[in-house]
């Protein structure tokens, strides 16, 4: 490449760094959530929040958050932890009061420990016929570009295409975001296989957003997150130089494969606030300047243009892949 080209693809990288920043979703617990007026000064109306359902969490302290983040102008994605549900009273009970406050968007997650119910994983949540009946046809699900420390590589790819095809049969809008990675490199790995063999889905890649390196490793040691985690801890003192972790190398890799690649499906990122949401929303406000402005019209918390991904490819024929007999938790 000439240096002319080299130039014109560094410009439209820096481009695609700030369409990412302006799209870019971030996670918050409920206590993390502040008050109504501190929050209209972290992050813009529209922004797209998930709110987590941590250990010893209860419902209504979701319902609470994604009512007041509403009130406030943004959307809210609440997770549904499977695991958690004791039955189908629990779940419709689950959507039933998400649903009356306004909230249209779930993140579906199988959650931690056993299950206190029928339900392993998220399959059995689809399943249940009940999120059509309450009217949820935008749904997030989870996906593991450096794998999973208890699920086969084979038997998440079966997960991921049931859930694609669920999603051709009922008309829902789908999308996938990732366990969180700490370097590009995995991400960019896995999204190509995904353009290649489908599922055809819009995917965010989850990244920490900015955090001391210490409470990342412990993070990634918890989540079983894998090899670049490893390249972290092995980067200790580059890391203190600095000042701690910064999302800027994950994000600009993955602008520079967006620029390169108008096929891939990397469609937005989604940041996890360990290190507090002020930190990362300040991050995002930098990322989304260019020249010192904001964009004068930005579609906060959006996913990009993808558009391989207008009707999610069906599983059928050499595709379909029989779950029969083989329980796929953390799905």
């Amino acid at each position: 490449m000439n240096a002319a080209g080299r130039a014109e693809g560094v410009s439209n990288a820096d481009s695609v760094m700030q369409e990412l920043a302006v799209g870019a979703s971030v996670e918050v617990t409920p206590r993390q959530l502040p008050a109504a007026d501190a929050l209209a000064r972290l992050l813009p109306r529209g922004a797209t929040v998930y709110i987590p359902f941590p250990p010893k969490a209860r419902r209504g302290q979701t319902i609470e958050a994604c009512a007041r983040l509403l009130e406030a102008g943004m959307q809210p994605v609440a997770h549904l932890p499977a695991r958690s549900l004791e039955g189908a009273r629990e779940l419709a009970a689950w959507l039933r009061g998400l649903a009356d406050v306004g909230v249209d968007s779930l993140m579906l997650v199988a959650g931690d420990g056993t299950p206190k119910g029928p339900f392993p994983d998220t399959l059995g949540v689809l399943d249940s016929g009940l999120l059509g009946e309450f009217g949820f046809r935008r749904l997030g699900i989870t996906a593991y570009p450096e794998g999973h420390p208890a699920i086969a590589d084979d038997a998440l790819e079966r997960a991921l295409w049931y859930k694609a095809e669920y999603a051709a049969e009922t008309g829902t809008e789908m999308w996938i975001v990732t366990q969180f990675v700490f370097s590009p490199e995995p991400a960019l790995a896995w999204l190509g296989r995904l353009r290649d063999v489908g599922p055809r889905l819009p995917v965010r890649v989850g990244m920490p957003g900015p955090a001391k390196a210490s409470t990342l490793v412990a993070y990634a040691a918890r989540c079983g997150v894998g090899v670049s985690a490893k390249a972290l801890s092995r980067r200790p003192a580059v890391a203190r130089m600095l000042g701690g972790w910064s999302p800027n190398a994950v994000v600009r890799g993955l602008a520079r494969e967006r620029a390169r690649d108008p096929k891939t499906p990397l469609a937005g990122v989604h940041l996890f606030t360990f290190g507090g949401l002020t930190a990362t929303a300040e991050w995002l406000r930098r990322r989304r300047r260019i020249g010192g402005q904001e964009p004068e019209s930005g579609r906060y918390g959006e996913l990009l243009q993808f558009p391989t991904a207008d009707s999610p490819e069906t599983v059928s024929g050499e595709q379909a892949f029989s779950l029969a007999n083989e329980p796929l938790r953390n799905l």
